[in-house]
């Protein structure tokens, strides 16, 4: 009779007199995790741990790091760029006084 495991699709490997399942994580993107994806990895890491070992387990932690870090550096250029106009800091502003662009930015 065959395993649960077995009826899905599993597979063992004996070792000694043990039988091993042959599991392996399923392939992710081979993407870097940006700063901001490295540091949510380190707050779920700490505070959500369900969660993060949910992530682990099934493995979709680098493809969710990734979109995090995405969306994360979008928000924080269009907030830079706000920023910029509502303090008029330009390029021009830079090259003409260099100190005044300083201190606005």
């Amino acid at each position: 009779m065959k395993s649960l495991f077995e009826q899905h699709g599993g597979a063992y490997r004996k070792e000694s007199d043990y039988l091993i399942p042959n599991l392996a994580l399923l392939a992710e993107k081979d993407k870097l995790i940006g700063m901001w994806g490295r540091r949510h990895l380190h707050f779920i890491r700490q505070h959500k741990r369900i969660f993060y070992t949910n992530l682990l387990t099934s493995g979709k932690i680098n493809c969710y790091l990734i979109d995090i870090d995405k969306h994360a550096e979008d928000l924080f250029s269009r907030l830079v760029k706000k920023m910029a106009e509502q303090q008029v800091v330009t390029e021009q502003l830079k090259a003409d006084d260099q100190m005044l662009w300083v201190q606005k930015g």
